[in-house]
C-alpha cells in the first residue's frame, strides 16, 4: 500500500492539522501491560535513524509502523509494546526527530521524521535542556516519548520567538533557553 506523506505544514489551518492526526489511529498502549520482556535488538540513533540487530531499517512504513508502538518508562527506557510482549529499544537521543514547525493561530504545529504530526501546548510541551551556548529543545510526544528539535526547525523557532527566546502554543509558553 503506497504511503502519501502529509502536506507541508504551512498550508494547514490548526483544524486541517487536528484532522491529520486524528486520521492516524494510534494502538492503546496504555492500556496493554504485557508480562513477557526481551530485547528488540533495535536502536534509534540520535540523528533518527533505525537499526536492527546492526542493520538499517529503511523502509519508512517499517519505522512508522514501528514508532506508533514505542513508550518510554518513568527510567527512561523505551519499549515497542503490543498486548502481548514489550522489548527494549536502545535510543541515543529521543525516539523522534522534529523536522519541521509550523504556527497557525495560537498554535505550534510540529511534523516529525515519521510524518507524525504533533501541536505543542499543555500536553505537549516543549523542553529546553542543554546549555545556553548549546541548547537542545525536545518535544514530548506520546506516551512519555520525545522528539529532538533539529537545527533548521529551532532556527524556525528562534524566528517565531519573542525577545525573550520563548514561545507560545495552546496557551503555554515555553523557553528556548535552558534553565
Amino acid at each position: 500500500m503506497p504511503y502519501d506523506p502529509p502536506p507541508d505544514l504551512a498550508t494547514l489551518s490548526l483544524d486541517a492539522i487536528a484532522e491529520l492526526a486524528a486520521a492516524r489511529k494510534l494502538p492503546p498502549l496504555d492500556q496493554w501491560q504485557p508480562q513477557t520482556i526481551s530485547d528488540s535488538l533495535m536502536t534509534i540513533r540520535a540523528d533518527g535513524r533505525w537499526f536492527h540487530d546492526g542493520g538499517e531499517i529503511r523502509r519508512p512504513a517499517m519505522i512508522r509502523a514501528f514508532s506508533s508502538l514505542l513508550r518510554r518508562d518513568g527510567d527512561g527506557q523505551h519499549w515497542l509494546v503490543t498486548p502481548f510482549e514489550q522489548q527494549s529499544i536502545a535510543v541515543e537521543d529521543a525516539a523522534f526527530i522534529a523536522t519541521d514547525v509550523a504556527r497557525s493561530g495560537d498554535a505550534l504545529t510540529f511534523r516529525l521524521n515519521t510524518d507524525d504530526v504533533v501541536v505543542a501546548g499543555p500536553d505537549h510541551p516543549l523542553i529546553a535542556r542543554g546549555t545556553a551556548d548549546l541548547p537542545a529543545i525536545y518535544l514530548a510526544v506520546r506516551h512519555g516519548t520525545e522528539a529532538r528539535i533539529n537545527r533548521s526547525t529551532w532556527l524556525q523557532l528562534v524566528d517565531l520567538a519573542d525577545a525573550d527566546l520563548a514561545v507560545t502554543s495552546q496557551g503555554a509558553r515555553f523557553s528556548l533557553v535552558p534553565a
